[in-house]
């Protein structure tokens, strides 16, 4: 899936990702980033990812930045 970063909680360990025509942003732990390091994102970063479950409801997965 593709998406933009739409907030990220460095200090916390995780982020939300944007997905056009969507109405919920989706949750990713920084341990998901592939390619890329908690320091490298931005708001606004285009990103493709998979789509998982978690315990908590939909999370991206293999998330790799541009």
């Amino acid at each position: 899936m593709n998406g933009v970063i739409k907030r990220i909680v460095k200090e916390k360990g995780f982020g939300f990702i944007g997905i056009a025509g969507q109405k919920e942003d989706v949750f990713f732990h920084f341990s998901a980033l592939k390619d890329s390091h908690i320091d490298d994102l931005e708001v606004g970063q285009p990103v493709t990812f998979e789509l998982g479950n978690s315990a908590k409801g939909p999370r991206a997965e293999d998330v790799y930045v541009g």
